[in-house]
């Protein structure tokens, strides 16, 4: 954690300002559709993306349905759905890798 590079977190603290109030809880993911078909963590992706572990990222976002499901049971109000939405921007851009 010491050696990641926390530019690609503060632009998206920019790009959506309530990603930086997930606490992690998990009632993103145990609400999530995709989850109940395919692999993809809500929590876990957006872990893998504070810690600069960028790699199958865009595997991973590709898997959300973007339903908005999670969005709407975050008790802290995290935009989930915008927040995959700009991941995935981030990495069509190369701006991640």
């Amino acid at each position: 954690m010491d050696k990641t590079n926390n530019r690609n977190v503060e632009k998206m603290e920019e790009l959506v300002p309530s990603f930086k109030r997930c606490v992690f809880c998990g009632a993103c993911t145990s609400t999530c559709s995709a989850g109940s078909f395919t692999s993809f963590n809500v929590r876990k992706t957006h872990s893998l993306f504070r810690r600069g572990q960028y790699k199958d990222l865009a595997a991973a976002l590709e898997k959300c349905m973007l339903c908005g499901k999670c969005t709407l049971v975050c008790p802290r109000g995290v935009n989930l759905r915008a927040m995959v939405i700009k991941m995935r921007q981030l990495v069509a851009d190369r701006i991640i890798v």
